[in-house]
C-alpha cells in the first residue's frame, strides 16, 4: 500500500512541476511598477510609473501635469483618472 501511495505522490509531484514549469515569467514580472499620487491643483490623481521610483520617473509625471504627493499601487476605481 506504501508503494502505491509513493508511485501516485511522485507521479502527481512530476505532474505539478511539468505543469509550473511549462509557464514562460511575464516581461517586467518583477518590476516594482506603481503610481505617484497627485496633490490637489493636479491634472490627474495618479500617475503611473513603471521599474523603479527614480527621479527620471518623477519628472516626467510632473511635466504631466502631476504635483507628486507620495507613492501608493494603482487604483482601479473607476473615478480615479491616472496617467500613463
Amino acid at each position: 500500500m506504501k508503494k502505491i501511495f509513493l508511485f501516485t505522490a511522485a507521479i502527481a509531484a512530476g505532474f505539478v512541476l511539468a505543469l509550473v514549469l511549462s509557464f514562460e515569467p511575464v516581461k517586467n514580472a518583477y518590476a516594482a511598477d506603481g503610481c505617484y499620487n497627485c496633490g490637489s491643483g493636479s491634472s490627474a490623481n495618479q500617475c503611473r510609473y513603471y521599474g523603479s521610483d527614480t527621479t527620471e520617473q518623477r519628472k516626467k509625471c510632473e511635466s504631466m501635469g502631476c504635483k507628486i504627493s507620495g507613492t501608493s499601487s494603482c487604483s482601479t476605481a473607476a473615478n480615479v483618472k491616472v496617467i500613463n
